[in-house]
């Protein structure tokens, strides 16, 4: 993947990107999808990190962190969920005490993305533990430096491919070029990046929803039941038609919040529609697909049950979908 490109794909070229736009990084994470949503969750996460790296690094950590991590030389784990902070990032309870000219990190991260695997990770960290929102920072830390240390790598129900585990940081001492942007800036720094987020997650359920669809559909015509293809009964043409509209309309809306990215607009709005209707779509379609498969749909192995187990992370990670209807009502009851 990085030999080709896919890694970076909106991060300027003099850093080592690709330099496309973000409907490009749309339709990059949807057609990986359409073939495994491990290969594109990778891509992705890769993506948020460098995206972070290229807006708020300083040079030196564009060139130790960001230049490796485009050629897949070094992993990257994006560390914020904590035991008591998931969809409340204000809940973050790890902290970083000065400590001279640099800091002391202490604290535990759950269910992050390459935990297990990751050469360095993003850490939101509390600085200023009365500031709330205003009190946390951003820091880089590397896999070898003493007191971190990795936890259990969990045994997720989908997208098995993609490492999900914990970290855990035991009096970690960072110097002062650990700080990523301003110190107190975190939480709004980590935000910024979450918007481009949501429309890779949303791609990404596309993805799996025309996979769905084209394995459906071959399904449909060459499955023979009471001596005709089941394509012909409509109940199963219904399911399909479902399975495309959902498809079509899902693709649009994360097509047009990409490009209200790239246009410079404030579409916080538009990708929070298009990660939650798009992955609401991919849980209740890729059941369809398994309804439409039958008894074989159900067995480990074929790939619409895969589908099926891959799709549900989709509303939960990047937002869960309940946050995404509150960023929704909030715009239109402001």
């Amino acid at each position: 993947m990085a030999r080709l490109g896919l890694f970076g794909i909106t991060v300027p070229e003099r850093l080592g990107g690709v330099g496309a736009d973000v409907v490009s990084y749309a339709i990059v994470m949807e057609e990986l999808s359409r073939g495994y949503a491990s290969v594109a969750d990778q891509c992705g996460l890769v993506e948020l990190v460098a995206t972070l790296l290229a807006e708020h690094g300083t040079p030196a950590q564009q060139e130790r962190y960001l230049a490796p991590l485009l050629r897949f030389e070094r992993r990257c784990a994006y560390a914020i969920t904590e035991p008591e902070a998931g969809s409340d990032v204000a809940g973050v309870r790890t902290t970083a005490v000065r400590n001279g000219e640099g800091w002391r990190l202490r604290g535990e991260k759950i269910w992050i993305h390459n935990a297990p695997v990751a050469d360095f990770a993003v850490v939101l960290a509390r600085t200023d533990p009365a500031a709330a929102k205003r009190g946390m920072s951003i820091f880089l830390v590397d896999a070898d430096a003493p007191g971190y240390a990795r936890g259990r790598k969990e045994h997720k129900m989908g997208q098995r491919a993609s490492q999900v585990g914990a970290l855990a940081f035991n009096d970690v001492a960072l110097s002062a070029d650990a700080l990523v942007g301003e110190e107190g800036r975190g939480f709004p720094i980590m935000m910024s990046v979450l918007d481009k987020g949501r429309v890779g997650i949303a791609a990404l359920a596309v993805g799996i929803l025309q996979n769905a669809l084209d394995e459906s559909v071959a399904y449909a015509k060459g499955r023979r039941q009471f001596g005709r293809a089941i394509a012909e009964f409509q109940a199963v043409q219904w399911m399909l038609a479902d399975m495309a509209k959902a498809t079509h309309a899902a693709r649009l809306m994360t097509r047009h919040a990409a490009a209200r990215l790239d246009a410079g607009e404030r579409a916080s709005v538009d990708c929070a529609m298009a990660k939650c209707f798009a992955s609401d779509a991919a849980v209740e379609h890729t059941a369809n697909a398994v309804q439409i498969h039958g008894g074989i749909g159900y067995i480990r192995g074929t790939a619409v049950e895969r589908l099926y187990r891959d799709a549900k992370i989709t509303q939960i990670y990047e937002g869960t979908n309940e946050i995404q209807r509150m960023i929704i009502a909030r715009h239109l009851l402001a």
